[in-house]
């Protein structure tokens, strides 16, 4: 087995298995489901206790603020590979015993059990478990990164994109860009005023003028911004 072959074939949950983060600092958050995990723990190395297996190493509590407290987990997860069980791969979870509410401190009987979920969330991360989700890659209908490139991509192409423009400029050996640079540097403000006076054209962009005027009246204009060019 390579040695990214489990972590590929674990990295991304299925849409079922995720729901977004409703409230609290994680909102907007993906969640996994934790039987997902297990699932595809099972799948990839047997089942539990016989292809893969963890030990709850440590049980504590912290202290928080105005009386609340954490429940804290250290587990092992151990994986068996070629018959042999390898090294532990430790995970430290939590979760709030006591916290405080609206209308006081609330204790919630079930803490061990969610810290255990999440430290073994925290060691099943380190096989690939979920990775795309906790690398910010995959939020069960897109890979992020991926489509945030495509569509600069897109409109970079579409920039670059010779216009019919570009294609009547070639003639003077310069493109659209060329002269909307040029205008910049002249900081010529009435050049729309300009085109209309002198060549009897109208539009709403200089580029849109520019395509209703003559190939004659374009060279024209061509040899003023160079001319204005080298007089800086």
């Amino acid at each position: 087995m390579g040695n990214l072959d489990a972590y590929n074939a674990l990295r991304k949950p299925p849409p079922s298995a995720l729901k977004t983060i409703g409230g609290g600092r994680l909102k907007g958050f993906t969640d996994v489901n934790p039987q997902w995990r297990y699932e595809a723990m099972t799948k990839q190395f047997g089942p539990c206790g016989v292809g893969w297996k963890y030990e709850i190493e440590k049980l504590w509590l912290e202290p928080g603020t105005d009386g609340q407290m954490v429940a804290c987990v250290c587990v092992y997860l151990f994986i068996k590979q070629d018959g042999e069980w390898g090294e532990a791969i430790p995970g430290i979870g939590g979760s709030m015993l006591i916290s405080k509410e609206s209308g006081g401190l609330h204790t919630n009987d079930e803490a061990y059990k969610m810290a255990v979920t999440d430290a073994l969330s925290t060691a099943m991360k380190m096989v690939g478990v979920a990775a795309d989700i906790y690398a910010g890659l995959w939020d069960g209908r897109k890979y992020k990164d991926a489509e945030a490139e495509k569509e600069p991509t897109q409109k970079k192409a579409e920039a670059q994109k010779p216009t019919a423009l570009d294609e009547r400029l070639k003639e003077f050996e310069v493109d659209s860009a060329w002269v909307k640079q040029t205008l910049t540097d002249l900081q010529w403000a009435d050049v729309g005023e300009y085109l209309a006076k002198t060549y009897k054209v109208q539009g709403k962009t200089v580029s849109e003028m520019l395509q209703k005027v003559n190939q004659m009246q374009l060279a024209h204009f061509i040899k003023e911004l160079q001319d204005r060019k080298a007089k800086g």
